[in-house]
């Protein structure tokens, strides 16, 4: 289970440089999500073997000082309810702000026990360490002295904040894991709630590693299958703190992903239609996902996990016979590279097809751990590259000589070559799609290596 460090502090005191200075080289993947005034961001972050989340939670600089603050509290409220640690950084150069002085209030009042980590920034050197004595005041306790631009101290701050995290992996569950995730408001807890009426052998809840989500436990067709559900945010007061909201639950989507080994995302059919509002020809349609899905889609891809496309709230689509189809296609048109999807509407309102939904999932799962023989392998695709040869490159003949699947879940398949630099990207994609033909792995990315033959 990986701990979330969340960085506080008012803008301009470094937050987004010492955040680049941690992750460095060490980061998995790192998002930008749009803010009010600037971009916030989150990252996968290592250090000597112990692995978190690293929060950059922002600054807003709105038109008002009272608006400022109002933010600046509700910010780091959710930060004290979402993060295990607290980052308090504070600019060690300009000395004590007001706003400091607010913040330091909020995290001694709601820390909740949580440890808050005090650092001054932009100390540069120790004729600077001498300047930040004024910090004690705060009352959080010893502060200290870093340089984010230079790196200095940077070390002895991360040993600090992971002095007491697990080291390595912990023991994995080997345990079939499917993750609901998608936007908020597509259906995610309507979904989750409706498979666990719909499958009656729940054997127990356990606590997910993600703030407000509970996994539950489904026996399905005799195997224990954990369905982890991103949904839930609880709902706070009405300040206008949605951003920040929604901002974690990115959070919390991401370390599902990285869980699962099939991701069940939730799109709201009837957004999907507001594509065609006003259209008289629905194939001759501008269609676009959201920004949201996209990224959603691409982590998933990313982190080669099965994908199943769950297109909810099908029941309030006014559609013909042809009109599932044609929303596949146009997401699948949109997304242009990603043509193994697989999709299927339902209702969690009126339960239509719901049951269907860990049925398909399971489908990607054993599409996912799928082997196929070498002898197959090379049967059917040396005659694709016989039929269908690489063009000379460099003046140089290319020849695949071999082909073999060197893992699965995710499938990997090894090509040796007389020279993988040689081999263009299309005919990459023209390998993917004969295997992809010949041998399924609908819902499952899959990987190609080129390896020079001996």
């Amino acid at each position: 289970m990986e701990k979330i460090v969340a960085v506080i502090g008012r803008p301009n005191v470094g937050k987004s440089t010492l955040f680049n200075r941690i992750l460095g080289r060490r980061v998995a993947i790192v998002h930008a999500v749009s803010g009010v005034t600037r971009d916030r961001n989150y990252g996968e972050a290592e250090w000597t073997g112990k692995r978190f989340f690293l929060i950059d939670t922002g600054g807003f600089v709105p038109d008002s000082e009272e608006e400022f603050n109002k933010q600046i509290r509700a910010q780091v409220k959710i930060a004290i309810d979402e993060a295990d640690k607290i980052l308090f950084l504070v600019d060690g150069l300009g000395g004590i702000h007001p706003i400091d002085v607010e913040i330091a209030q909020i995290l001694r009042r709601h820390s909740k026990g949580k440890e808050i980590i005090l650092a001054a920034n932009k100390v540069d050197n120790t004729k600077r360490d001498l300047n930040i004595s004024d910090f004690y005041s705060l009352g959080l306790g010893e502060p200290l002295g870093i340089s984010a631009l230079s790196g200095r101290n940077v070390a002895e701050l991360l040993d600090e904040i992971t002095k007491d995290f697990s080291l390595g992996e912990e023991t994995e569950d080997t345990r079939i894991k499917f993750a609901i995730v998608g936007r908020p408001n597509a259906g995610k807890s309507s979904i989750a709630n409706a498979i666990l009426k719909e499958e009656r052998n729940i054997v127990t809840s356990i606590p997910g590693t993600t703030r407000d989500s509970i996994d539950s436990i489904v026996k399905f067709h005799g195997e224990d299958i954990i369905l982890i559900d991103t949904a839930g945010l609880r709902k706070k007061s009405k300040i206008k703190k949605n951003e920040s909201l929604e901002f974690f639950s990115t959070v919390r989507t991401y370390k599902a992903i990285q869980r699962c080994d099939v991701a069940i995302l939730i799109l709201d059919a009837s957004l999907l239609m507001e594509n065609f509002t006003g259209v008289n020809d629905m194939k001759s349609a501008i269609f676009k996902l959201d920004k949201q899905d996209i990224r959603i889609i691409e982590d998933i891809i990313n982190f080669r996990k099965g994908l199943l496309i769950v297109i909810n709230k099908w029941d309030l689509v006014e559609k013909d016979t042809n009109t599932a189809v044609l929303i596949e296609k146009k997401i699948t048109d949109h997304l242009k590279s990603f043509n193994f999807l697989k999709f299927i509407f339902v209702s969690a309102l009126t339960k239509q097809r719901i049951h269907k939904v860990l049925e398909e999932a399971k489908v990607v799962y054993d599409e996912r751990k799928k082997v196929i023989k070498t002898s197959q392998l090379n049967q059917y695709l040396l005659e694709d590259i016989k039929n269908t040869p690489h063009q000379s490159a460099r003046g140089k003949e290319v020849k695949i000589n071999y082909i073999t699947q060197l893992r699965d879940s995710p499938p990997v398949f090894a090509f040796f070559v007389n020279d993988p630099k040689l081999i263009s990207d299309n005919y990459k994609r023209f390998l993917e799609k004969r295997i992809r033909e010949h041998f399924g792995f609908s819902g499952v990315p899959i990987e190609l290596v080129f390896k020079k033959k001996n």
